[in-house]
Order: structure tokens, then C-alpha cells, then sequence
């Protein structure tokens, strides 16, 4: 106790970072890095099945090289995958800060609008819809959320394209805008989390700056931009992280994996495809860190 109390403040905060990581970090030492080796090892190798087991044949860069080669279907799936989450991540982004801001006013049944913001989340999470494949539960939320984004917003998309034509707009963003809108299931499904974590960023912020602002004459336009904007950056870096790795997590790309895996039974090329995945989502993931990591405003 003695020993504690002697340490510096920044001492103690790395202390406490590493008390917080070290359950992780216990889990991946005794649950990950066996299979990550595995993974590898089957990467540069051709699996074949027997009686006994497996076994295992080194074939070095074969599978890496059929997968970005030969596959017909691998680097369709991917860079459509990559393209969608260029598209929907800033309009994630977008749509969570706009309704942690309207959903952090002060308004009656406040309560009741943030649960309603973070219910897709649970019904699209796969917890309940997963229970049971036959569930008719399960069938019942997947045709139903296939015909809200399908009959919802197509309609809304005809209409609109229209309207921003006759405002002058190029054509690339009124695609993209309309796009936007007939994804909005998705992306409002896709949003509760970062909702949650901008909604308790803007709770945090002190109430003197905003009284500071009125005070100077400072609009509710000029104090978001001046106060608000720059003291969430940090979770927009935060957001946009998680956005990528959850827009990657569960698309077409895992499933085409998982087909070669247990329908083909090619677990070297599967394991081959999932590694160029991982690149490919690490290189992004830096880039997007590095690019948003220049604008972050810390308060110390």
C-alpha cells in the first residue's frame, strides 16, 4: 500500500492500463496463439483428411496464390466488401453524432428514444435471431428487417433523386446520398453502439463551456463546432475504428471463407483467404488511424 501511494500519477495510470488489458491479454496467451499458429501453418500448407486425422503437406505461397489468382470470386467479394465499407462508415459516423446530439437534449421520454436507438443493436447482434437457425422468431426478424430496408427506403430513394437533380448536384453525390438512404436500415442498425459512446462523450463535456459560450454570444451552430466537434474527435477516431472491424466482421467475404472451409474442405486455401482478410482490414485500419489521429483534439 506503502508502494502505491509512492508512485507518480502517471505511474499509476499505466498500472492501472495494464490491470484493465490483462484479462485480454490472458485470454489471447491461453486461447488464441495456439490457433493463430495453426492458422498460419495451414496457410502454406494442403490439409487432407484421414481416418486418423489429418495431415499435412507444405505447398508454400500455392494457397495465397490461388486465392488472389485463380479464385474466381475471392477479390470480387472482398473489394465489394471494402467498397460498401467505404460508403457506410462516414454515414454511420454521421448519423450516430446527430442522434447522440438530439438524443442528449433534456425532453420528455428521453429514456424510452435512446432504447428505441440501441434496440437494433440487440435484435441485429445475432444473440436472439441465432438462438435457434429454425427459430421462427429467428425467420420472422431477418424477413422483416429484408422487406423494411427493401420496400422502405427504395420508395424514398426514387422520390429524392429527382430533388437533388433539380438543386444542381453531380451526379456521384446524389448516388451516393441516395445509396445512403436506401441503406438507412442498415446503418441505423449498424449505429447503436457508437451512439452510446458519443452520447456519454457529450455528457462528459462541462456545462461551464457551453455557459462560457452563451455568454460571449456564441450560437448553437458556433458552440458545436467550437466545443462540441472538437472535444468528441477522440471518439470519432473511436467510432470509426470499430465501425471498420464491425462492418468487416460478418459480411460476404466470412461467409465465402466458411464455404470453402467446411463445404469445399480446403482449410489451407480458407486459411490462406483469412490472413489476406486480416491484412487487408490491418492496413485500413492504419490508415484510417493514422489519417483521423492528425485532427484528434485532447484536452491535456
Amino acid at each position: 500500500m506503502m508502494n502505491m501511494r509512492k508512485l507518480s500519477l502517471a505511474r499509476k495510470k499505466e498500472l492501472f492500463g495494464f490491470l484493465f488489458v490483462a484479462p485480454w491479454l490472458f485470454g489471447f496467451l491461453l486461447l488464441l496463439v495456439v490457433p493463430l499458429y495453426q492458422s498460419i501453418r495451414f496457410s502454406f500448407s494442403k490439409l487432407t483428411i484421414e481416418v486418423t486425422g489429418y495431415a499435412i503437406k507444405n505447398v508454400g505461397f500455392e494457397n495465397y496464390r490461388t486465392a488472389l489468382l485463380s479464385d474466381p470470386w475471392f477479390n470480387r467479394i472482398l473489394t465489394e466488401a471494402i467498397s460498401q465499407m467505404v460508403l457506410n462508415v462516414p454515414l454511420i459516423i454521421f448519423f450516430s453524432l446527430f442522434a447522440a446530439t438530439l438524443l442528449s437534449q433534456k425532453f420528455r421520454g428521453r429514456a424510452f428514444a435512446r432504447a428505441v436507438f440501441f434496440l437494433p443493436v440487440v435484435l441485429a447482434s445475432g444473440v436472439i435471431a441465432s438462438l435457434d437457425a429454425s427459430n421462427l422468431l429467428g425467420q420472422f426478424m431477418s424477413s422483416a428487417s429484408t422487406n423494411l430496408e427493401g420496400n422502405f427506403s427504395g420508395f424514398k430513394s426514387v422520390d429524392l433523386k429527382p430533388l437533388l437533380f433539380e438543386a444542381g448536384l453531380d451526379r456521384s453525390i446524389v448516388e451516393y446520398l441516395t445509396g445512403a438512404v436506401d441503406r438507412i436500415y442498415q446503418i441505423i442498425s449498424s449505429s447503436g453502439v457508437q451512439i452510446m459512446i458519443f452520447l456519454a462523450g457529450l455528457q462528459s463535456i462541462s456545462p461551464s463551456l457551453y455557459e462560457a459560450a452563451k455568454m460571449e454570444g456564441a450560437t448553437g451552430y458556433e458552440s458545436f463546432w467550437k466545443i462540441t466537434f472538437p472535444m468528441v474527435t477522440p471518439l470519432i477516431l473511436t467510432n470509426t475504428v470499430y465501425s471498420i472491424i464491425d462492418s468487416f466482421y460478418n459480411n460476404g467475404v466470412t461467409h465465402y471463407m466458411q464455404g470453402i472451409t467446411f463445404q469445399q474442405l480446403n482449410f489451407g486455401l480458407s486459411a490462406a483467404m483469412s490472413w489476406i482478410y486480416f491484412i487487408v482490414i490491418t492496413v485500413i485500419l492504419l490508415i484510417s488511424t493514422y489519417a483521423l489521429s492528425k485532427r484528434v483534439f485532447y484536452q491535456n
